[in-house]
């Protein structure tokens, strides 16, 4: 809550806020929104798609990112983010950071101890890489699949393409807050659909 509101949030919707507009016809998402996901997504450690999913379990990041009422739906595609990234570039990431960092040396967050050692990356880039759990590869797999058959013109009974995602969502939400029996059993639905996209299933 502290650092939420005491960062100069409307900065950031001068410097580059009309970077973050949808496709032609939609409305633009927050400013806070987008900006509040990439630092959560750094500062914990989390994909694109986990730190979308943890959003919708904790109050706290979402107050952090702007909502003043308990969201149940998730807010923006994780597929997103990828696409705002580039388009923000070095130079408003590295803005994005220095305006955080600087609040929490204000606010007494940060201190000289946090700083004592820091592994600095100076490329930014997406990284192409996952933890390989099973639900990811089934949801994967599934995904190129069903692809597959569009392009050779082949009728699948269920592409599974909506239910698939929030199955998938939902089972890192569960992974994340340690409910392995519940992720367990997303991750059982998500090796079903793959079967069932099969041509010959």
């Amino acid at each position: 809550y502290v650092i939420a509101n005491k960062i100069d949030w409307t900065r950031f919707e001068k410097s580059f806020g009309n970077l973050f507009a949808q496709k032609q016809g939609r409305p633009a998402l927050p400013t806070r929104l987008v900006v509040g996901l990439h630092y959560l997504k750094h500062a914990y450690n989390e994909s694109d798609e986990s730190v979308v999913a943890r959003l919708l379990e904790n109050p706290y990041w979402q107050y952090f990112c702007g909502f003043k009422h308990f969201q149940h739906e998730l807010p923006i595609d994780p597929s997103s983010m990828t696409r705002w990234r580039k388009r923000l570039g070095p130079d408003k990431i590295e803005e994005l950071l220095t305006v955080t960092i600087h609040t929490a040396k204000e606010e007494k967050l940060l201190t000289g101890k946090h700083v004592e050692r820091v592994n600095v990356d100076t490329t930014v880039q997406e990284k192409a890489i996952a933890f390989p759990t099973d639900a990811r590869l089934y949801h994967k797999a599934r995904r190129v699949l069903v692809s597959l058959a569009k392009k050779m013109h082949i009728d699948l009974r269920q592409n599974y393409e909506r239910t698939g995602k929030k199955v998938f969502l939902k089972q890192g939400r569960y992974a994340s807050a340690g409910q392995y029996n519940r992720a367990k059993k997303e991750t059982k639905k998500l090796k079903t659909m793959l079967s069932s996209c099969h041509p010959g299933y």
